[in-house]
């Protein structure tokens, strides 16, 4: 009997590493999820806006540098860079100036200070008009 009985946990323990190496070999492993992608690379600043149209500017810029009495008007300078951030605001300021579109000559770091501030922008940091 002890034969017999010995024989029975042979097949059991035959069949169980049968059973338990087919699992094994049915079972994959997931593949590793993919890696995230990688951000855009920025591109440099361009001026979303028609330069020639920033010539209004100039009398801003007329009123800021002589001191004049009164307030120059917002409107038609500082309506033209409203939407855009701080740094396209500069970058279309500086393209004006450089190409005289204002048609005064200026201190373009001053100059652009000045307009970007009156506007409610500020020159961002490390911006050179160049």
């Amino acid at each position: 009997m002890a034969s017999r009985a010995h024989a029975t946990s042979a097949l059991l323990v035959a069949i169980n590493l049968l059973f338990f190496s087919l699992v094994s070999a049915n079972h994959k492993a997931c593949p590793p999820p993919p890696p995230p992608p990688c951000p855009p690379s920025p591109k440099p600043a361009t001026c979303p806006k028609d330069t020639l149209k920033l010539g209004v500017c100039a009398n801003v810029l007329e009123y800021l540098l002589k001191i004049k009495i009164g307030t120059p008007p917002k409107t038609p300078c500082c309506s033209l860079i409203e939407g855009l951030v701080d740094l396209e605001a500069a970058v279309c300021l500086c393209t004006a100036i450089k190409a005289n579109v204002l048609g005064i000559k200026l201190d373009i770091p001053l100059s652009l200070s000045l307009l970007l501030n009156y506007c409610g922008k500020k020159v961002p940091e490390g911006f050179k008009c160049a």
